[in-house]
């Protein structure tokens, strides 16, 4: 987690007026544009913390897995979520390949966080790593 530095800009750094368009478009169209970035940019911001709650709760996975030295990832639970979530895009009229795109990337790095995990696990209780075909 990165915290905000004078060399790195924050939240409150944020313009949300910022547009390489401002001057070049009629006011009305760009207070429409602005508005309509707003919504955006909340659900972004939503996204964002959405997601740090998903990894505060996949790290608790992890931490479950590597104590009974389970493998990362569990092939099984990824295929079910993957076809879920892809009728879950398909109801919601988003398209199932992005949405299936998007959860592989959640996927990977859960698994690579999942693996460092175990790691550090390993390390400090002096255990083996695990040769499973899984992991």
């Amino acid at each position: 987690m990165t915290q905000n530095t004078p060399s790195s800009p924050g939240a409150d750094d944020f313009d949300p007026s910022a547009s390489s368009l401002a001057g070049h478009v009629d006011e009305s169209v760009m207070a429409e544009l602005l508005s309509i970035r707003s919504s955006i940019d909340n659900i972004d911001a939503t996204l964002v913390y959405l997601l740090a709650e998903r990894f505060k709760a996949t790290q608790k996975v992890g931490f479950l897995k590597a104590t009974h030295r389970l493998p990362a990832g569990d092939p099984g639970r990824e295929a079910a979520q993957i076809a879920r979530l892809r009728r879950l895009a398909e109801d919601a009229h988003l398209d199932p390949a992005f949405a299936e795109k998007f959860l592989n990337f959640i996927i990977g790095e859960v698994i690579r966080h999942h693996e460092a995990i175990a790691e550090d696990h390993q390390a400090s209780s002096g255990q083996r790593p695990q040769t499973s075909a899984l992991a």
